[in-house]
């Protein structure tokens, strides 16, 4: 099952790589990393997406909470979270499929930014399987370059992960 963990760290250099080490000394592939300020600059926010297959997820998380650079942490249950991934994605284009592709993104709900003779360009942000799903539909045309962000997500509804103790 995969696990989105949301971990606030206090904004400083070295601590992704304190996170990161954690998981790799345990032989735990990471599938998603994203990280990025929050309202408050002094504090990262850390998205981990990873699957838990041997059920060490609870374990690494009590380890995560013992880093003297962790705030809070909280492991989210997919119902629990609104998650996008961003991608850019160049697919071959010419003349004669350049108005197909271009319908294509239209309706997937990318956006065109960039066109050359032999190449479209694609924004497309969405869900992961989403992403998944519109590379599969450009892979006829050829993918020259895929380059995505990782998932980021945040909690449903009025609640909200921070540095409070009361999460409203």
């Amino acid at each position: 099952m995969k696990h989105t963990l949301s971990v606030l760290v206090e904004n400083h250099a070295g601590v992704l790589s304190r996170v990161a080490g954690l998981f790799a000394r345990r032989g735990f592939n990471i599938e998603s990393l994203a990280v990025g300020t929050t309202v408050d600059p002094a504090v990262s926010c850390i998205t981990i997406v990873a699957d838990d297959r041997e059920n060490v997820m609870e374990q690494l998380g009590k380890q995560l909470n013992k880093l003297i650079d962790v705030i809070k942490l909280k492991d989210f249950s997919p119902e629990e979270i609104i998650s996008r991934e961003l991608a850019l994605v160049k697919v071959s284009a010419n003349a004669r499929t350049r108005g197909e592709l271009s319908e294509l993104i239209a309706l997937a709900g990318g956006k065109i930014c960039d066109v050359t003779r032999t190449s479209i360009t694609v924004e497309y942000c969405d869900t992961t399987d989403r992403v998944e799903n519109f590379l599969a539909l450009c892979r006829p045309y050829g993918l020259k370059s895929v380059v995505r962000t990782g998932t980021i997500a945040m909690e449903r509804g009025s609640g909200q992960l921070s540095v409070e103790e009361s999460s409203v």
